[in-house]
């Protein structure tokens, strides 16, 4: 028996079952053998406080400062640039808006990035304040977290079924079945599975898969430095990764949930993409691979008890925001499950809240 049985082991589910150990008794099953397989264990790992919907935004905004600060921080500085062509300066104009960038000159993008095929790169923005997320320690910290506070973590334990009665909700996972008075659904891609396992209406969670491949540093540079760089309209991005650089087509395919692999064909087209716009020639992909990112019908984070079944707590449609928000979204499923005022504002967690995916 314990009070809250947190489903999932990606960084939402680790994030508010530590946040909830702090007032309850919560045990964490991950139907992996390790915490953070699937899409956190695929993440680009980036912070940028413009990048989302308003609700994330806010989001962004109420963890940068732990992602800062807690336990030494977590962030590196990096920066964002987009690039375009001649014939892309509306739709750069646009990101730029959109994300908060400033225009810099070609050859200040040149001189940050300098791989770029000064023939093709015609215009371009900037933004400083994007971080890297040591997201392997930030999950390791609330894992410690959740521990330290008494609560229990189960590696290799699927759900393979949900039952709830007047005592509470029977979980059965691993060949044993567990019992508490709440469950939070953390699942990611599996989340309207869960929820349905359970009884409670799905709210439209749909899984979405990115494909990713890492590249040796193109002509022996050293991208350490270099900030993350993007296609206008993200069609494509690349990043500095240990000494190498991962390049992705951006895409956002809708599939069913499953341990993702990369799509050759679609990774081919952002590939090329990029090379459209570097001068050194493409080498071939050290490594492929794919991660799913979970989105909800508004492309927003469902955080909350489920209007009718309160004691069904939604913690999913993370998409690919999961790490940068976490601090605040584990915060406000806390706040939200021992019903406390969150310090959120009430438009943003009106925002949140699976409420408004209900008729």
């Amino acid at each position: 028996m314990t009070d809250i049985i947190v489903i999932g082991g990606g960084i939402a589910g680790i994030s508010a079952a530590a946040r909830l150990s702090a007032d309850a008794q919560v045990t964490l099953i991950e139907a992996e053998k390790a915490l953070g397989y699937h899409a956190s264990g695929r993440s680009a790992a980036l912070i940028e406080q413009n990048y989302g919907a308003p609700s994330v935004q806010a989001l962004n905004r109420a963890s940068v400062g732990y992602l800062n600060d807690a336990n030494g921080g977590y962030l590196t500085q990096r920066g964002l640039m987009i690039i375009a062509d001649t014939h892309e300066e509306a739709a750069l104009d646009a990101d730029l808006k959109t994300m908060g960038l400033s225009r810099i000159s070609k050859e200040e993008a040149l001189a940050m990035v300098p791989v770029l095929d000064p023939e093709k790169v015609a215009f371009a923005g900037y933004h400083a304040d994007a971080h890297d997320i040591d997201t392997d320690r930030l999950m390791q910290d609330f894992a410690k977290t959740l521990r330290s506070n008494g609560g229990t973590i189960r590696t290799g334990h699927p759900v393979t079924a949900i039952s709830h009665g007047p005592s509470g909700w029977e979980v059965e996972t691993g060949g044993e079945k567990l019992h508490a008075q709440k469950i939070v659904n953390a699942a990611g891609a599996w989340a309207d599975q869960i929820a349905v396992m359970a009884g409670v209406p799905p709210l439209g969670i749909v899984p979405h898969r990115r494909s990713m491949a890492r590249i040796a540093a193109p002509g022996g540079h050293d991208p350490a430095r270099w900030p993350m760089f993007f296609g206008v309209n993200e069609t494509w991005y690349a990043k500095p990764d240990a000494g190498a650089l991962i390049i992705s087509p951006a895409d956002e395919d809708p599939v069913e949930p499953h341990d993702a692999w990369a799509d050759d064909m679609v990774l081919a087209e952002g590939l090329e993409r990029y090379q459209n716009m570097v001068a050194i020639p493409l080498t071939k992909p050290i490594s492929t691979w794919a991660g799913l990112r979970s989105f909800a019908p508004d492309r927003t984070l469902v955080l909350g008890p489920d209007p009718d079944h309160a004691d069904f707590i939604w913690c999913a449609g993370q998409g690919g925001y999961g790490f940068q928000t976490s601090p605040a979204a584990s915060q406000l499923v806390a706040d939200l499950t021992f019903g406390r005022t969150s310090p959120l504002s009430r438009e943003t967690v009106a925002a949140l809240r699976p409420d408004r995916l209900r008729p």
